[in-house]
This record gives structure tokens, sequence and C-alpha cells, in this order.
């Protein structure tokens, strides 16, 4: 069909509305499509920004979990730090307590009188403890003891090692000399405690000891001299005072802080001085073996005689110089199957040097 006739217009225009329609559903699919894309990127974006935020969200968190965590351990370590400053100031204030417990003993030390003899000596040589041995040495059958004046003596004695000492007539016995070895002090270190239960009682007269013991214990038993029930009253003899002890634990501290008392004693009251009893704990002791440069063990001793003519005859024998001997300080013989001990003490600087 021609279009230049009236039908052929009319069906090309048919034909263009047609296409024309098309074109419109096609722009509004392409229009829903971009719409569906546009709406998708929209989504996508926001889930980006949500994932971007809970990204940042769990970094702060992190964060947040980490600056917890260091403030904890901070924290922990100052717990720590004053967990141990607690403890040194608990340990400080026992110290000071003790220290101070110690300065009040000091303090009140009893009372000593003293005199100057006119003797001076150099301020390096004062020591500030002494001690005085007093050691047991148990002697085994057959064996002497003997201490020489001089240190050369037993130096020739042990020297020669094997004596041959004649009992009379065509009798003789022969002996080992041996050095003799003690095991001494060599460090000491004691704590000391106020003792709760006991005092010292001190500045006493001379008198009867039971007599002294007795009043003592009868006047600090009574309450209202400040006393109660004495478990135990004893002199000590090295310095004549006295160590009375309570059944209670809680009387020594108040007769101590009142210090002076006046006690019946004699005929009239006299005034002693009661003064902390000091409780001594060794801690820690360690000792040395040192040899006893004058004294001789003799062994090998056999039982020939009487133990009173044997020991004459052997003292005999070590005093002679020309068996290598000198003068002997003391002499002491244990025969065979029998038991003793032998005392040694210490030896002042006073008689080293006579």
């Amino acid at each position: 069909m021609s279009e230049n006739t009236l039908e052929g217009v009319k069906a090309a225009i048919s034909s263009y509305k047609k296409k024309h329609e098309l074109l419109l559903e096609e722009q509004k699919e392409l229009a829903a499509a971009r719409d569906d894309r546009r709406d998708i990127t929209k989504q996508c974006k926001q889930r980006t920004d949500k994932l971007i935020q809970s990204t940042k969200d769990d970094q702060q968190s992190h964060q947040d979990q980490l600056a917890n965590e260091q403030l904890k351990l901070e924290n922990d370590e100052l717990m720590k730090e004053l967990q141990k400053a607690e403890a040194a100031l608990k340990d400080q204030k026992a110290e000071n307590k003790n220290l101070k417990q110690q300065t009040d003993v000091f303090s009140a030390v009893p009372e000593k009188k003293v005199v100057f003899t006119g003797l001076t000596g150099k301020a390096d040589d004062t020591e500030k403890f002494e001690m005085n041995p007093h050691i047991v040495y148990p002697m085994e059958g057959g064996t002497a003891l003997v201490t020489f004046e001089e240190e050369s003596v037993a130096k020739k004695i042990l020297a020669t090692k094997e004596h041959k000492v004649d009992l009379g007539g065509e009798c003789s016995i022969t002996v080992d000399a041996k050095p003799v070895h003690l095991k001494l002090p060599k460090l000491v270190e004691i704590d000391t405690d106020v003792c709760p239960r006991r005092i010292l009682i001190s500045n006493l007269p001379k008198m009867d000891t039971d007599t002294l013991l007795n009043k003592l214990e009868i006047h600090f038993s009574k309450s209202k001299h400040g006393g109660g029930e004495v478990d135990e009253c004893e002199m000590m003899p090295d310095s004549g005072n006295v160590v009375l002890t309570f059944m209670d634990q809680n009387l020594a501290k108040g007769l101590t802080e009142t210090e002076y008392h006046e006690v019946k004693l004699q005929q009239t009251k006299h005034k002693v001085r009661v003064t902390p009893f000091l409780n001594g704990t060794i801690t820690n002791l360690e000792t040395k073996m040192t040899a006893c440069l004058r004294t001789v063990l003799l062994t090998g001793i056999p039982a020939v005689m009487e133990q009173e003519t044997l020991q004459d005859l052997l003292e005999i024998h070590f005093q002679k110089n020309g068996n290598g001997g000198g003068e002997i300080e003391a002499f002491l013989y244990n025969p065979v199957g029998q038991q003793a001990s032998a005392l040694f003490g210490g030896v002042s600087s006073e008689a080293e040097e006579k």
C-alpha cells in the first residue's frame, strides 16, 4: 500500500504509534532497571556504610578492650606494689616495736657499780660481746689429758708422738700423744624479745638467799603491789640479781614501768629496781674446729696398776725436761672401762699475759 494514499498514511501512522509505544515500554523498562540499579547501589552504599561503621566500632571496641586490659595490668601492678608497701610497712612497724622494746630494756638495765682502776687501752681493742666457753669433752677409757703451762712443751710432746713411760723396775708402757681439737662457735646470732611473764630484780641487799627469795616472792605475789601468783623465783649467781616468773602474762609490764619498788626485806624497806627480762633465741650458729695449743691427748694407756699411782707416774714423766716435758697445769686420767668428761673453759686475756 502506497504511503501517498490516505490508507497508506494511516497505516504508517499506526506503525509509528506501535513503535512509539514499544519505545515508551522500553523506556519504562530502562527507567525501572535504572531505579532498581539505583536502589541496589543505595543498598550497597548503606551496607558499605554499615560495614565501615561496624569496622570502626569493632576497632574502637578492640582499642577499648586493649586499653581496659592495659589498665587492668597497671592496676594489678599497682596492687602488687601496694601489697609490697603494706608488707614493708608492717615489717617496719614490727621492727620499730622491737627497737622500742630494746630501747626500753637498754634504758632500764640493772645498775652495776664500777670503779676505774687507772688502766687504759685502745678503743679498737674493745670487744662488744664476750662469750666464755664451757665445753664438755668426753674421754675414752685408757686416755689422759695433759695441759702444759707452755705451748712449746705441748708441741715437743706432739712431735715425738710415741712416748715410753717407765713404771718402775723393768715395767714400762708406750703411749701415743695426739692433738686435741674442740668445736667452738665462730658466729652466733641471737634474737631477743621481752618476756611477758618474767621480771629482773636488782639493787638487792646482801642477805641470806632463801630469805631474800621468800620475801620477794611474798611481796610481788600481792595484787596491791601490782603483782600476782608467782610461778618461780630464783637467784642468778653470776650477777646476784633475781628472776621472778609470774603465772599471768599481764603483770610484768606494769611492774617494769614503775621500775622502783619499796620492798620490806630486812627491818626496813629497801628500794629494789625491776627491769624487763629478755628471752634469747639462737637464730644462726656457725662453728669451727680449734686446736688446744697447750693440751695433749695421751692414748693407749693400759690398766696395769691403781689409777692414782699410774696417774702420778704419767704426770711425773711428762714433767721432766729430759722427756721433752715441762710444767703441767692440769692432768686428767681415765682408766680403761670407765667414763669421764673433761671441762674446757676460756682463757682470759689477763691469764694469757701472765
